[in-house]
């Protein structure tokens, strides 16, 4: 059989790879496709929106099928086109695809129909619509009636936002024709979920139900996009929610298309709210989702083909689809700039050493003089798929660790939703195993072969066969925690910066000695284990290892009832370094008149936040401070820095500059610089040598703290102090490459620190 399958993005290569696994086609084509699709059978010169192109061609190549992908097409009639050549067409024609390309329509259809969706109101009347806003009280969702390629709904966040967004969109064209009517609808709490159904116009098949990751970040914070990732089955939907939605949405829906002379044959979508009043409609679409696709087409075991040829027959109740009782994870690869103006030509390597049970699906590929490149907007949909979610997941990132483009961006935390859904379907699965599966992708991403066994083993085991070949290895270790900061990440929910704070704190704990890290442990401990928390830190942690190329080994993950209080929770960490024997500090030869150079730090680091919570308690917290240029949380939650990468250069080799150095943690100036000294030394720290940064003033202000107490508690914007001869301080701070200070000198005396 000849098939053609329209469009050319990672949805589209997903159903190529699916129907090229029929041994029944003997041409598969696509128009236009894309370098993915190229490797599966042949691109075709016709663009994605041409009609007559597409029909001369089917004619004149006699196509068996024709598949058409993308919305657009569909909305234009495409269908109805090639139907009326006499050609063979799965998708629906332009009256059925209403049911996407217009909200209105849509909307006005489910109430028809009584299939439950939130209350509304349809607007082509700026007027109207703001007067209707005036009156509107709960939160409210703005959508463009038209197609606006999954950049149409709008979630405002006061009355205010609305007006705004409103004014954006039907006056400034902010969105197009897309726009031009607006659907204001009540705003839907509950849990998302995909449910994708294969149609014959009559009878109803439904999939696998997927979940997808709309917002660029992880947490799903930043702006919306056309999907950064979905992993399928979603236990949010178990099998009898999957059969109450077909009872209730799906079957109604294609009984409605059929009963007013719209008969849909093609894959119906619907965006389901999970609310406290059963399941809701938010959406229809007429066609495969993007990226639903890439996590759905890799669970179905019968032959594709002949799937989408008893949709076309009208047969779809006797050749019913059989799914693998596995999971699917995708994790979408999107260009730097993405969802706005985002960046292409940049060549994409590693797509060859990709692990067994995944695939990369092209959308946003192009080749230039001979080599892969990137064609902007979403890349690539790295999947994998596994007898477990949590084994899909680890297939995925494993796999995207190996590709490698410049400015890729992608989420971290794909499939974080499921855990809570385990729960809510019953599956019994304890919540620290699930968190490790959450972890593992980015805690196995600070691996080299020198890792012989990490996570999941009782202990970790580390190859030290290196040490052999240095002419005097010892190695460090250290201990710390972050201190009371945890509580102020607890009270904002924000974790990943504690997860950095550990590791840069016991990195410079150890690099004061001159060592550089092997590997790191952590450990977290909370009244209760909320796998999504401690994945979000974990992969804090690890984010921070992976910066400083040393490997997180291993951890631990306590639950631990009554000890801690609801939402509290504590972290701490074990590091391990190596360091020549000739090259360890402080020097032997520290004397009065060395200088002591300031580096700059990022913020309190992990102290003083007893005195910060005290001070700032029942403050804003969210608030810009005009004087920081951010929120007081961001201020206070930036992760400790490491020096590791900076300072190196001048550790790592005999006769370097550095005599000594100081981290500046608990007890500030007065306790930390005096821990590197000789009992004959005592150092003079110069006050106003270096230019102390807004934070640590408002903090003195707002709190009334004595001078020499905040040089006791807080670093001031000196997070280290190295010690460096006279003759060589200037070889230091010119080769740095970032401002640093002469803050003062040893002197003779007691060892001590003197504030002048």
């Amino acid at each position: 059989m000849k098939v053609c399958v329209v469009g050319s993005g990672g949805r589209e290569h997903a159903i190529g790879w699916k129907l090229a696994q029929s041994p029944r086609i003997t041409q598969l084509y696509f128009a236009p496709g894309n370098p993915g699709t190229a490797s599966l059978g042949h691109n075709l010169p016709i663009a994605v929106d041409d009609t007559a192109g597409l029909t001369a061609f089917a004619l004149e190549n006699q196509l068996d099928l024709v598949v058409i992908g993308p919305e657009g097409p569909l909305a234009e009639g495409m269908a109805d086109h090639l139907l009326k050549a006499g050609l063979r067409v799965f998708g629906p024609g332009q009256a059925a695809a209403q049911i996407e390309s217009s909200k209105a329509f849509a909307k006005d259809f489910m109430a028809r129909h009584h299939i439950p969706t939130a209350a509304y109101a349809a607007f082509s009347d700026y007027a109207a619509a703001v007067a209707y806003l005036e009156k509107q009280t709960g939160p409210l969702v703005l959508k463009a009636s038209g197609l606006a390629a999954g950049k149409g709904v709008i979630l405002p966040q006061s009355p205010a936002e609305a007006m705004q967004a409103l004014h954006w969109m039907m006056l400034e064209g902010g969105l197009g024709s897309a726009a031009e009517e607006v659907i204001i609808e009540e705003r839907l709490e509950g849990e998302e979920f995909s449910l994708l159904a294969f149609c014959d116009g009559v009878h109803v098949s439904p999939m696998p139900p997927a979940q997808d990751h709309k917002r660029l970040l992880d947490g799903d914070r930043g702006p919306n996009t056309g999907g950064m990732g979905a992993y399928a089955p979603a236990p949010i939907c178990p099998p009898q929610m999957v059969d109450r939605v077909v009872r209730e949405v799906m079957q109604p829906a294609v009984d409605g298309l059929r009963a007013e002379g719209m008969p849909f044959c093609g894959v119906l979508y619907a965006g389901m709210m999970l609310t406290k009043d059963g399941p809701k409609v938010l959406e229809f679409n007429a066609r495969f989702g993007d990226p639903e696709t890439q996590v759905i087409l890799p669970l179905l075991q019968s032959d594709l083909l002949d799937i989408l040829q008893a949709c076309v027959e009208g047969r779809l109740q006797t050749e019913q689809p059989v799914w693998a009782k596995r999971s699917a994870a995708c994790v979408v690869m999107a260009s730097e700039g993405y969802p706005g103006k985002s960046g292409s030509g940049r060549p994409i390597e590693g797509l060859g050493s990709l692990p067994d049970g995944t695939a990369a699906f092209h959308a946003g590929t192009a080749i230039k003089d001979g080599r892969l490149v990137t064609a902007g907007g979403r890349v690539l949909g790295i999947c994998a798929s596994a007898e477990s979610l949590g084994q899909a997941v680890r297939r995925a990132y494993e796999a995207v660790e190996r590709v490698k483009f410049e400015g890729a961006q992608f989420r971290r935390d794909i499939a974080a939703r499921a855990l809570s859904a385990y729960a809510a379907s019953g599956v019994d699965i304890d919540a620290g195993n699930r968190a490790v599966e959450l972890m593992k992708p980015a805690v196995l991403a600070t691996y080299g072969p020198e890792v012989l066994a990490g996570i999941g083993s009782f202990g970790g085991l580390y190859n030290a066969e290196a040490l052999k070949n240095l002419r005097g290895p010892v190695l460090v270790g250290s201990t710390d925690g972050v201190g009371t900061k945890v509580h102020l990440a607890a009270q904002l929910g924000r974790y990943r910066s504690i997860g950095r704070d550990i590791v840069n704190h016991c990195i410079d704990d150890i690099l004061v000695q001159g060592a550089r890290p092997l590997f790191f442990l952590d450990y977290f401990a909370a009244s209760r284990l909320t796998p999504e928390k401690v994945a979000e830190l974990v992969t804090g942690v690890a984010e921070a290892c992976r910066e400083a190329g040393c490997a997180l080994l291993g951890g631990e993950t306590a639950e631990m009832p009554g000890v801690y209080a609801p939402n509290a929770f504590d972290v701490a960490g074990t590091i391990v370094g190596l360091v020549e024997r000739d090259l360890i500090l402080p020097r032997p030869d520290l004397q009065a008149g060395d200088l002591l150079i300031g580096l700059a730090s990022s913020g309190p680091h992990t102290n003083g936040y007893s005195l910060i919570r005290r001070i700032f308690a029942g403050a804003d917290l969210l608030a810009v401070h005009p004087a920081l240029g951010c929120s007081l949380a961001d201020a206070l939650l930036a992760p400790h820095r490491s020096y590791l990468n900076l300072l190196w250069p001048f550790l790592s080799t005999p006769g370097g500059p550095i005599k000594a150095l100081a981290h500046l943690t608990g007890g500030g100036f007065i306790e930390n610089i005096p821990r590197v000294l000789p009992a004959n030394l005592n150092a003079r720290v110069r006050r106003g040598s270096w230019p102390v940064p807004p934070l640590f003033q408002l903090i003195q202000s707002a709190g009334e703290v004595d001078e020499v107490e905040m040089h006791r508690v807080f670093n001031m914007g000196i997070g280290m102090v190295a010690v460096v001869a006279p003759g060589r301080a200037n070889e230091l701070l010119d080769r740095l490459g970032e401002p640093a200070w002469v803050i003062g000198e040893l002197a003779a005396g007691e060892r001590k620190v003197e504030l002048l």
